[in-house]
């Protein structure tokens, strides 16, 4: 076993991490379908970022995915102004046709970007962690592990100092509108923070199982926490222990990686849901 497995795993903690953290955020405001539009429509920014300069790895990527996940939230909330559409329909307008841009950008004219239609989807860990960061003959692990580090610590950053305001709206949007918080702004910064997220986790989550880091282990500490702080650190914890199970499981069975993770992260959250099923259940049999 190579010491660049061990850095995959570290890789793949970091990112999960980085993921839940503002899906916290999502689950509670019952947002949790807008990952999934987003990850999908900042395709064509990354494409298009990555056409421009040459490589997915550019800081460009995160302009350009920002961008496209901004008109999702702006897109849908016109349309749903209209008054012609409702609920989450104005997403799923928005999204799909974002993305299918992206793929036709992919498969088509730029087809000469080593972007594959596979890794877009679910993207791919090892090949994330595969160039390395070193400072003279010191080995500092995968460039990649860094820019996550960086984002965990803007999400981080962001989520402590707006954690107040960020739970006011998320339980009572009213209150916090008549209290002179801009309630639609900070939606607007939030779904920004989601943005520069996925994009950053894209190459090892894809568009497609960027949705189970980021929703599944908020979903599953809703179901367990009494209260945010307990969200934040029963989130951390099922991240955690769901990274290096998943991450094991895959590496033993020779699977994806990322894919390993995402359908561990799934038999966890349907063991806590049986769990809390027979729990009401036996305390109604009780009463």
């Amino acid at each position: 076993m190579t010491i660049f497995v061990w850095w995959v795993m570290i890789l793949a903690i970091v990112t999960a991490a980085t993921c839940a953290l503002p899906g916290i955020w999502l689950v509670l405001r019952k947002q949790s379908m807008l990952t999934d539009a987003i990850s999908h429509a900042v395709l064509p920014g990354i494409v298009i970022a990555a056409v421009a300069t040459g490589t997915i790895q550019s800081p460009w990527s995160i302009v350009g995915a920002a961008v496209m996940g901004t008109v999702v939230v702006l897109g849908a909330e016109l349309l749903e102004s209209t008054g012609l559409v409702s609920g989450d329909g104005p997403q799923g307008l928005v999204f799909p046709a974002l993305f299918s841009i992206g793929v036709l950008l992919l498969s088509t004219r730029f087809n000469g970007i080593q972007i594959s239609e596979s890794a877009v989807l679910v993207g791919d860990l090892n090949l994330a962690a595969f160039l390395p960061l070193k400072a003279g003959n010191l080995l500092l692990g995968p460039q990649y592990l860094w820019v996550m580090t960086g984002v965990l610590l803007l999400n981080i950053a962001y989520l402590t100092l707006l954690h107040t305001r960020l739970k006011l709206i998320a339980f009572d949007p009213e209150l916090a509108q008549t209290m002179g918080i801009p309630v639609k702004r900070l939606g607007h910064l939030t779904m920004l923070v989601v943005s520069v997220t996925i994009t950053a986790a894209f190459n090892a989550a894809g568009a497609v199982l960027v949705m189970a880091l980021m929703i599944v282990p908020a979903a599953i500490a809703q179901l367990l926490a009494h209260s945010i702080r307990g969200m934040y650190v029963i989130t951390i914890g099922i991240t955690f222990v769901c990274s290096v199970v998943g991450f094991w499981s895959a590496y033993i069975l020779d699977a994806s990686t990322s894919s390993g993770l995402a359908l561990f992260y799934g038999i966890v959250y349907f063991a806590v849901v049986g769990g809390v099923l027979l729990q009401r259940r036996l305390h109604q049999a009780r009463s």
